[in-house]
């Protein structure tokens, strides 16, 4: 579906209130800590693909799964994740635990693409029992569910947060729990800590000073109830609208912490340098334009290596306000639903932009011209996507393969058009 956008600028500046679905980051960490203990109970769960995906599979009956028998006899369990790139390393580990059971893991053909040895391999030190049914390095992969009694492994710090989350979640579940060591730089910490902060919050002990992360063992948890906060990388498409809106715009959307656990509200800060400001009220916040003058700022220079997430977004916003941007720490975006980097660079050459890209950065150059009517192609990329819808505010875009949002925000179209947006086939 092919989705043509504008905005008529001649309405009344907007004050909406929206509701945004639960964090999928949050979200499907605590799904894998409730099938890990049952007796957890988690409110305001995340609507998206990933999380739906992910719910299912832990369920063992995904749309896609079936039953097959191996050559011994044992019935194998073959769940297909299609793009959910979270639920395929959550589950590996997940799944890895799980005694006497044997499930196949597969997914789109991008995620067949996209690298699983790192993860497999500390949890094969672990004594975890995995192979590759394709690939070597990369689902699908056949996971022999087994007890695990190692407890110590390493992995290099530069590695996606996901694959070092993956290992912490399953930890408390381990007979010993886990003495992660973390080789190198760590990046994207805030994900790190947010995946320990839930742990703690269910009563896990753990601690993670220099390089080490240890997890003790909890064999099981008092019955709680848990409420997950809404999601800051689906804010973060507000954040662009309201940059390019004129002064006064305003949206209003719930529920937010100012204490968040998710490391994209970053974006409060950034989002200062284009003339927006946050207020928090209770559990909403408050977007609001307020300054216009920033066209002085030309470049802007940001360090996303602990939110690359919002790493489109920001691009998209710069180049709708003839900004230029330095976008650095950007390196696991390469293996994303697609290269979200090399995405980037082509779609926004289309719209006129003068962009570069490296393994790690973006640079875009200062533009005033906007190219009009331009179909945006999403590369099967949700946040492709939604980064681009905001710029129908300058000038009327197409994106294709709209339906994609609803990997992680499903009523995006919905509420860009509750906003004043002009949305047609």
């Amino acid at each position: 579906m092919d989705l043509h956008l504008k905005y008529n600028s001649q309405l009344p500046t907007p004050n909406i209130q929206l509701s945004i679905t639960g964090s999928k980051s949050e979200t499907n960490r605590l799904l894998l800590l409730q099938a890990l203990y049952p007796n957890l109970v988690i409110e305001n769960s995340s609507n998206s693909d990933d999380s739906e995906v992910m719910l299912k599979a832990i369920q063992k009956h995904t749309t896609d799964s079936r039953q097959r028998t191996t050559d011994n006899g044992q019935q194998t369990t073959v769940i297909d994740i299609h793009h959910a790139g979270t639920a395929m390393r959550f589950l590996t580990a997940y799944f890895s635990i799980q005694e006497g059971k044997e499930v196949v893991l597969t997914g789109s053909s991008r995620m067949k693409e996209r690298p699983i040895k790192i993860l497999v391999e500390a949890l094969q030190q672990l004594g975890a029992e995995i192979s590759y049914e394709e690939n070597h390095g990369f689902p699908p992969i056949r996971i022999k569910g087994k007890k695990i009694t190692q407890n110590k492994v390493a992995l290099p710090a530069n590695v996606s947060s996901q694959y070092i989350s993956a290992l912490l979640l399953i930890a408390p579940k381990l007979e010993n729990g886990l003495e992660l060591t973390l080789e190198g730089e760590i990046t994207s910490i805030p994900y790190i800590k947010m995946t320990l902060a839930l742990l703690n919050e269910i009563g896990v002990e753990t601690s993670f000073i220099e390089n080490i992360i240890n997890v003790n063992s909890l064999p099981i948890i008092n019955s709680q109830l848990l409420t997950i906060e809404s999601d800051w990388s689906s804010v973060s498409y507000w954040y662009s609208i309201i940059a390019l809106s004129p002064i006064g715009t305003q949206v209003t959307l719930s529920s937010y912490k100012q204490n968040s656990l998710q490391g994209d509200i970053a974006l409060v800060e950034i989002y200062k340098s284009f003339g927006v400001e946050t207020e928090f009220n209770n559990n909403s916040i408050t977007i609001s334009k307020i300054n216009y003058n920033i066209k002085n700022q030309k470049s802007l220079l940001f360090n996303l290596q602990s939110s690359p997430d919002i790493a489109q977004t920001i691009a998209v916003s710069c180049f709708g306000l003839g900004l230029g941007c330095h976008l650095t720490g950007l390196h696991t975006l390469k293996i994303k639903e697609t290269d979200r980097l090399e995405a980037l660079k082509i779609e926004l050459i289309k719209l006129g932009a003068n962009v570069s890209v490296t393994n790690d950065s973006l640079t875009l150059e200062p533009s005033e011209k906007i190219n009009e009517n331009i179909s945006i192609k999403t590369y099967q990329d949700h946040r492709m996507a939604m980064s681009f819808a905001p710029l129908a505010i300058k000038t009327p875009i197409i994106i294709r393969e709209a339906e994609v949002v609803s990997k992680s925000y499903p009523t995006f179209w919905n509420d860009l058009e509750k906003f004043g947006f002009q949305i047609s086939k």
